[in-house]
């Protein structure tokens, strides 16, 4: 049974702490197809058998299907509404102000929407363009004003890491993300003569990171933001990372070879079998419901033969196609590290020193410590007085209104009597 002692002010102390905790993403982990979930969540209708794509998608640290895969990011792809892409490939508005596009675009609305929900999240705005480098976004006099940067992001890849991992922040100058700048080159099966965008790179590979973040210290609506460099070439910006929300944005415009041509089959509303001819002398027919990009030499029904990465591939492509690329392509597939960076895990502590005095807890008022005349059970029985003691193991903290809050155990029981001053520390972590 408990007994009690109150404890005063000069008992508790407060006190902040923080934990690192190292996070390394392997290549394959981020290529591979069973640790790599897509959420279909969009489908066209109309032409053909239709699209049917992800908003997002999530890379996890094994086979998503196992009970035991943990989430570490999702990766998506938005583009700026404000980009000459968007205007070259809109048709107008209908009545109702919704952008209406060309039958060669596939889901620009939602890419669109994509970076304006990053931009409402990150910058307070959905109608701001991510600047990099980073400049303190002042709000506007206008909100339907959209504000000008020369060195705006207008592709961006999103990659936002999971709060497991994350946890309270990402730590400045730890963050490092390898991929490849250029599309192999490599030729695959006769008939479709070289293609890139489903194999993957092997040369071309930079290391982004965010070296020189802590004297350069930048924040935003989203918390604090730094740019995010070549580390091969520090004066290259190539996208942002904002800490507190564990997202890193990539310029897709500078991270990889915008106007390499591009060549393979995507997703596409057509109801009949695009044909390509190939490089090979020989041809291939192509399951419906996709296209040919950047065919090598041009063949019936084939799509645009000069097709490029950005815009043609991004602005025609789903948001599947977009990603499966970048995923399985970009970042190769291997147990090397493809991302690596220390997260931050906050602690606030209160410690509470519960202090024994010579007089204090010698004496247990559990109804088994005294015989039936109320005196001390004596265990030397050869001994007709002995001081009292007890032995501690339990340490209760009560509210003013006696109840129970929080419970301490001891590694092992602890002896008081009359000759002891014990000093017991509590530590509540949160």
């Amino acid at each position: 049974m408990p007994t009690f002692k109150s404890l005063n002010t000069g008992d508790i102390k407060t006190s902040r702490s923080f934990l690192n905790q190292l996070v390394d993403v392997v290549q394959e982990d981020i290529s591979g197809s069973t640790t790599r979930r897509k959420h279909l969540s969009f489908i066209t209708g109309g032409v053909g058998p239709g699209v049917t794509s992800s908003l997002f998608q999530t890379v996890y640290d094994q086979n998503y299907q196992l009970q035991t895969a943990n989430p570490v990011m999702d990766i998506a792809y938005g583009i700026f509404s404000g980009s000459a892409f968007v205007s070259s490939a809109s048709s107008g508005q209908d009545s109702a102000g919704k952008l209406l596009f060309q039958s060669q675009s596939l889901m620009m609305r939602e890419k669109i929407n994509i970076y304006r929900q990053y931009a409402q999240l990150l910058l307070g705005n959905a109608t701001y363009q991510f600047p990099a480098p980073f400049t303190n976004i002042q709000p506007l006099a206008a909100p339907t004003v959209t504000p000008e940067f020369s060195t705006g992001i207008e592709n961006a890849l999103f990659i936002s890491f999971k709060r497991l991992f994350s946890r309270d922040r990402i730590k400045r100058e730890t963050f490092a993300l390898k991929m490849y700048q250029s599309a192999s080159h490599d030729p695959v099966s006769a008939g479709l003569g070289e293609k890139n965008l489903d194999v993957t790179s092997i040369s071309g590979s930079v290391i982004i990171t965010d070296v020189g973040s802590t004297t350069s210290r930048e924040t935003s609506l989203g918390g604090q933001v730094a740019n995010l460099i070549v580390a091969s070439d520090t004066n290259r910006t190539v996208g942002l990372m904002f800490y507190e929300m564990g997202t890193a944005i990539l310029d897709l415009d500078k991270v990889m070879s915008s106007s390499q041509h591009c060549s393979g089959a995507i997703a596409a509303m057509a109801d009949f079998s695009t044909w390509d001819e190939g490089g090979g002398g020989g041809g291939e027919a192509i399951t419906k419901g996709t296209t040919i990009m950047g065919s090598t030499t041009a063949g019936v029904l084939c799509g645009n033969p000069r097709a490029k990465f950005i815009p043609d591939f991004v602005v025609s492509a789903s948001m599947d196609n977009i990603i499966d690329h970048m995923a399985s392509c970009r970042f190769q597939s291997g147990s090397f590290s493809a991302v690596t960076f220390q997260n931050v895990t906050d602690i606030s502590s209160t410690l509470i020193f519960c202090r024994l005095g010579t007089n204090d807890f010698n004496y247990s008022s559990n109804p088994t410590y005294t015989n039936s005349s109320g005196r001390i059970r004596v265990i030397d029985a050869g001994s007709e007085t002995q001081n009292s003691f007890t032995m501690l193991t339990t340490v209760g903290l009560y509210d003013p209104n006696d109840t129970l809050l929080a419970v301490a155990k001891l590694s092992r029981p602890i002896e008081k009597n009359a000759e002891k001053e014990i000093t017991l520390r509590v530590r509540l972590d949160f």
